[in-house]
């Protein structure tokens, strides 16, 4: 058997190893389902594969910020009299800023180390899983079996997913305290199934959320979904993973696994 390895989508390289689905009316490169609760879709949409799709220093979703009705947004900007102007014109300089400084640094302070981005020219959903970046670190992985991807995993907080705080939010029963990790996505491609890939790269999930200092996962399966059409797995696939099912219910049921 060839050796697997296991990669982080944390740039355009890792993006590229995105697998397929197995049902090519979906697809993980361009599904916002998890991330936008209320027009979230798992649809294939091929305008999300090329750059410029609203990379980290975009919003996940949402409407541009609303005009200022006490503004004049045709005038000119005021200028600082007290600032000594640009030579050649322009805006006035703020003389406690170096010119080559952003302008929200302090200038008495150790500059701060550039947070890791995916670039704002990035596919949309590599800017989606690219948020957490500076903070949380990588939100997807990507098995591969010698150079071919054979299965693929979403995850992150609880609060990088709007549908999974909205659907957990049904259940008072699961603990406030320590929120949960969530994993969002569980998918092997069609000709790989059944060989313990997606076990594997979840617990490979696991342990990179329990070193990233999380209490607990979890899931949340479909019931009476086709195979193809969920990457929400099976509970009884969860079950064998190594989690609990903490929410028996005939359509959304949630499974957890505490981290050790």
């Amino acid at each position: 058997m060839s050796e697997f390895r296991i990669v982080d989508v944390t740039d355009a390289a890792g993006f590229a190893l995105v697998p397929p689905c197995a049902d090519a009316g979906f697809d993980h490169r361009s599904c916002d389902y998890w991330e936008d609760a209320d027009r979230g879709s798992k649809a294939a949409r091929l305008s999300w594969l090329t750059g410029g799709g609203g990379g980290s220093a975009q919003p996940a979703f949402g409407a541009s910020r609303p005009r200022n009705p006490f503004a004049d947004e045709d005038a000119e900007p005021l200028a600082n009299p007290f600032a000594p102007a640009r030579a050649g014109g322009g805006p006035a300089l703020n003389p406690f800023l170096r010119d080559d400084e952003p302008h929200n640094e302090n200038p008495f302070a150790p500059r701060r180390p550039a947070r890791p981005t995916v670039g704002a020219d990035a596919p949309r959903k590599l800017g989606l899983l690219g948020r957490g970046l500076g903070i949380f670190g990588s939100y997807a992985k990507v098995l591969l079996v010698g150079d071919r991807a054979v299965a693929y995993a979403q995850f992150g907080p609880l609060s990088a997913y709007p549908r999974a705080l909205r659907l957990r939010g049904l259940y008072p029963q699961l603990p406030d305290a320590p929120l949960p990790a969530v994993i969002t996505c569980i998918a092997t491609t069609a000709e790989a199934r059944g060989l313990g890939h997606a076990t594997r790269l979840i617990n490979a999930v696991c342990d990179d959320l329990a070193g990233r200092g999380f209490a607990a996962v979890e899931a949340y399966p479909e019931v009476g979904t086709r195979p193809d059409a969920t990457s929400g797995a099976t509970p009884a696939f969860w079950i064998a993973a190594g989690f609990r099912l903490a929410v028996d219910d005939e359509r959304f049921p949630v499974v957890r696994r505490e981290l050790g």
